[in-house]
């Protein structure tokens, strides 16, 4: 299924897209797609229901802003080096361990919304990510049969970062990765069962209609199931969760001098195979 959730910041309600491209409406069936939600197996079966028997109400797409496709996120967990071209491309070494930093939930914004430029910002970048979200209580997960089978979906996500804040204003990347707006999300949810191998998908990532980013997730140094494995053994994750799993080749960050750093009027197109496609324009904050 690939769930989401349209309307206005704030208003959003939840709603389905089904396989000939009709949007449908969930509202009367749940409350929202969130973890509430993503962790109950009755009411994800009585969604799927209702999709077979297409009784679901039809929902006019022209003019409706999709918002991030998950309400109420509890934690954004980020896996910072996780692919060997940009280890290859920016020079440097390849972690022994996954590289872990956080990214607060209110950096969420819509897939096509604003993104904002910093006060003060000198390198603002663009990540094209694969989210993995989480659909069951996962803490000291052992296998990777146990890590899959928490995971409830897969989205696209934009990992927006200040790299001056983030490398050069005392080394903290939180600076750098939490800024308003740094975290377009979307447009839907694919639920597991849809993508058999998470890392087989092309991700491409333009900014002004230039291809910034081509690759694809089987360039992963930690996959999926490791990754959602090992923050389970430090940190428990709860449905509604996300996990942004690293950026392939191809940021400004890792690139020649003069370095293509974003801003105001820009507008950057993001995508991932089978998970749909962004659209941000930067303005100053």
């Amino acid at each position: 299924m690939k769930l989401l959730r349209v309307g206005p910041p704030g208003a959003e309600r939840p709603a389905l897209l089904d396989e000939d491209g009709t949007l449908r409406d969930l509202s009367a069936l749940v409350p929202d797609v969130d973890g509430a939600l993503l962790g109950d197996e009755a009411a994800l079966a009585h969604v799927r229901a209702a999709v077979g028997a297409r009784v679901l109400p039809v929902l006019d797409r022209r003019g409706l802003r999709i918002g991030p496709p998950v309400a109420r996120i509890g934690k954004i967990v980020c896996v910072g080096v996780n692919y060997r071209d940009l280890v290859a491309e920016a020079g440097v070494a390849t972690p022994a361990e996954p590289v872990l930093f956080m990214k607060a939930p209110d950096t969420v914004v819509g897939p096509d919304d604003t993104v904002l430029v910093p006060r003060g910002a000198e390198k603002t970048d663009w990540e094209v990510e694969l989210a993995v979200v989480i659909g069951r209580t996962a803490r000291y997960l052992r296998t990777d049969e146990e890590a899959l089978a928490a995971v409830a979906g897969y989205a696209v996500t934009n990992d927006v970062s200040e790299r001056a804040f983030q490398n050069e204003r005392g080394g903290q990347w939180d600076k750098g990765k939490n800024c308003e707006t740094f975290n377009p999300f979307g447009p839907w949810l694919v639920t597991a069962d849809e993508i058999p191998d998470p890392h087989a998908l092309g991700m491409r990532l333009w900014v002004n209609g230039e291809l910034m980013q081509d690759s694809s997730t089987a360039e992963q140094i930690f996959p999926v199931a490791h990754v959602v494995r090992y923050v389970s053994g430090f940190m428990t994750l709860y449905p509604g969760d996300v996990i942004n799993t690293g950026t392939p080749a191809g940021v400004a960050l890792s690139r020649p001098e003069p370095k293509p750093y974003l801003r105001a009027g820009d507008v950057m197109e993001l995508e991932i195979d089978g998970l749909g496609r962004q659209r941000q324009q930067l303005k100053d904050a």
